[in-house]
């Protein structure tokens, strides 16, 4: 009888499984998109690259822009550039994310001067390029005071407003790196790993708390041709293409409208999830066929020989 009720259960949850999976596929092309009108968006790393980007995709949608970063300049010029695109109200803040009561004090001040976030983008981010033995202790408190627990942080400034009101957007930026550890990239890839696993846990509490009106996207690209990826290049393009900041922006601008909980970025990078279900000379079989460790070294070995 036991085991009886325990197939009926597990048919049961296959049948809703299924149906999810039909419902999404044919909502692909369909979804209602969000509006953006008088939202407040808070965007961490503003000052180039993605973050900028971003800010400046939202900038005609009658957003109020939060900006975020420690390079002022940066973050003025993105503030410019902004308001050029069309946005009215731009509001610009020098934090360090790596600090906890820096993001808290700046936070308040929001809070204050503007009034509460409903979309907090967590994009500020780095990344060392070490190998494991090469890293400090600091190297990898600093990958995770900016990577993850920056996020940890201003994610208990804000969302506790959201979950006041049931209402709110919650965009991490983790990567294709959170989904399988890649050569050169031990601290980054556990960084990246922790948000994935942060961000799916919160939306679990968000659901079953009966918050459904917080989204949760986490975003999981390849390498974007910024500051950060210190020129990588792809030696498989066709399959790993290195995206331009301006064109992630948009998908992951799209993907906020489309209230999508996963952004995977390219389409190849769902192999990388596939590494549960696969032998682990195959993971590695891929690192090798795509030449990742021979790209890291170009990008990031260098650094030792100079």
């Amino acid at each position: 009888m036991f085991n009886f009720r325990c197939i009926k259960k597990s048919l049961q949850y296959l049948k809703f499984l299924f149906f999810l999976l039909i419902e999404n596929t044919f909502c692909l092309f369909s979804r209602p998109k969000k509006y953006y009108a008088g939202e407040i968006v808070l965007i961490t790393g503003s000052a180039n690259g993605i973050g900028r980007q971003v800010a400046l995709k939202l900038a005609p949608l009658g957003v109020t822009l939060v900006l975020w970063d420690i390079d002022d300049e940066g973050n003025k010029e993105t503030s410019r550039l902004a308001q050029q695109n069309g946005a009215n109200r731009v509001f610009v803040y020098h934090c360090d994310c790596s600090n906890r009561e820096d993001v808290y004090e700046q936070a308040d001040k929001i809070k204050k001067e503007v009034g509460d976030v409903t979309i907090l983008i967590n994009n500020a981010g780095i990344l060392t390029g070490k190998k494991f033995c090469d890293l400090t202790d600091e190297d990898f408190e600093k990958t995770f005071r900016i990577n993850f627990f920056s996020q940890v942080w201003t994610l208990k400034a804000f969302l506790p407003a959201m979950v006041a009101c049931n209402r709110g957007h919650l965009v991490s930026t983790a990567s294709g790196a959170g989904l399988m550890g890649l050569y050169r990239s031990s601290d980054y890839s556990a960084s990246k790993s922790a948000i994935i696993g942060m961000m799916e846990s919160i939306n679990s509490e968000l659901y079953h708390g009966g918050k459904g009106g917080i989204k949760t996207t986490i975003i999981c690209p390849y390498f974007i041709s910024t500051r950060l990826s210190k020129g990588f290049k792809s030696k498989r393009p066709c399959l790993f293409p290195v995206y331009d900041p301006e064109y992630a922006a948009s998908r992951i601008v799209d993907a906020i409208k489309k209230e999508k909980f996963y952004l995977i970025m390219p389409p190849a990078v769902y192999l990388l999830g596939l590494k549960i279900f696969l032998p682990r000379k195959a993971a590695l079989f891929l690192d090798s066929y795509v030449k990742f460790p021979e790209s890291m070294e170009e990008a990031f070995g260098q650094k030792k020989k100079d």
